[in-house]
């Protein structure tokens, strides 16, 4: 006879945050909801509960599950003692867009994107230099089952960056403000939610995960015809001596030799990260992905502002072929043990 199994959860449910009314010719609608999903185990272990933040064009059922049906990140946090805040960012899967609302959308997700950035490298050009690396996506390439449901689950971004930044900064306080100190997890285009909600909201940030993220520092970069604005630029952080808009921002362009984009830092004396710099921040990448070719970047921007950074790399730890998709790839629970190890570390219970 097979064993009943352990209970996973006591309890769980699903709530909006950012309910703001305004006109529309049709009519009183809703602005720029936040859904958020919460689960809790049985028995609380852990003193505060992780707030999980979706890439961009995603949703919470990034982690939630994996494109080929497996356990995602929320429900192994939860058989670890947390209670997990997942969430789908204004915009993205149950939190409705509408543009006359949002604003126009940005492009749709396309496989081909999707191609290089998660999964097995493409044949040709389009390969970036460690795509060989990667090992641990679940499915074969575009073709398959595995990137279909990928892809269904998708969406467009708000098309005005500035203005998604905002947003999600305002409902995120929201959220913190009715959940209290959390450690926050945010992943790629979900990595400026990560920085504006801990410079919002320092007190209540105990700790940010900011794995394979966009920002800062204030660069574009373009990586084999692919633009990434990672910078806040139009959402600027909270710095000393303080500033009167983002442009006033002295920044120096450092050329590297080594086929990585140009560092981009402060021009010295820097200015302070005054909030950021009140949280233990851990800066994750893969080996096998294209953000591998800025992640010392970033470290070395937040540290120049004053903030206490690691760069943890999951090949520094014993976990290899792992793409931008960590939480999705076959690895995925060894992957989540470097990020765990990293909390335990820095706030010990």
């Amino acid at each position: 006879m097979h064993a009943e199994p352990e209970p996973l959860t006591s309890r769980r449910g699903f709530f909006w945050v950012g309910a703001e009314r305004v006109q529309h010719p049709a009519g009183t609608t809703v602005r720029g909801p936040m859904y958020v999903e919460w689960e809790e185990p049985v028995e609380v272990t852990k003193p505060y509960p992780m707030v999980l933040i979706h890439g961009g064009g995603g949703q919470g059922t990034d982690y939630l599950g994996t494109p080929d049906g497996r356990p995602g990140w929320t429900s192994m946090l939860v058989r670890e003692g947390y209670t997990v805040y997942t969430v789908d960012r204004p915009g993205h899967g149950r939190a409705a867009y509408h543009p006359d609302v949002l604003g126009p959308m940005g492009p749709p997700f396309t496989f081909e994107f999707a191609h290089w950035l998660f999964m097995p490298p493409p044949e040709g050009p389009a390969s970036h230099p460690l795509s060989h690396l990667h090992t641990q996506w679940p499915g074969t390439g575009p073709d398959d089952d595995i990137a279909e449901q990928l892809l269904a689950g998708t969406g467009p971004m708000i098309a005005d960056f500035a203005a998604a930044h905002a947003l999600e900064q305002s409902r995120f306080v929201e959220l913190l403000d009715r959940i209290g100190p959390t450690i926050v997890v945010a992943h790629s285009a979900g990595g400026p939610a990560g920085w504006l909600i801990a410079d919002a909201r320092p007190d209540l940030v105990k700790a940010l995960v900011a794995i394979e993220v966009m920002g800062p520092p204030f660069l574009d970069a373009a990586e084999r015809g692919l633009s990434l604005a990672y910078g806040l630029t139009a959402a600027p952080l909270t710095y000393e001596p303080p500033l009167t808009d983002a442009s006033d921002l002295e920044r120096v362009t450092h050329e590297l030799d080594d086929g990585r984009p140009p560092m981009v830092l402060q021009a010295e004396p820097p200015r302070r990260l005054a909030n950021l710099a009140k949280v233990p921040i851990a800066v994750v990448t893969a080996p096998a992905s294209p953000f591998i070719h800025f992640d010392e970047h970033i470290v070395r921007f937040l540290e120049q502002a004053g903030c206490d950074v690691d760069l943890v790399r999951l090949a520094d730890h014993g976990v290899h072929g792992n793409g931008h998709g960590m939480m999705m790839e076959k690895n995925n629970r060894d992957a989540l043990q470097v990020i765990l190890d990293w909390v335990e570390r820095r706030l010990p219970a």
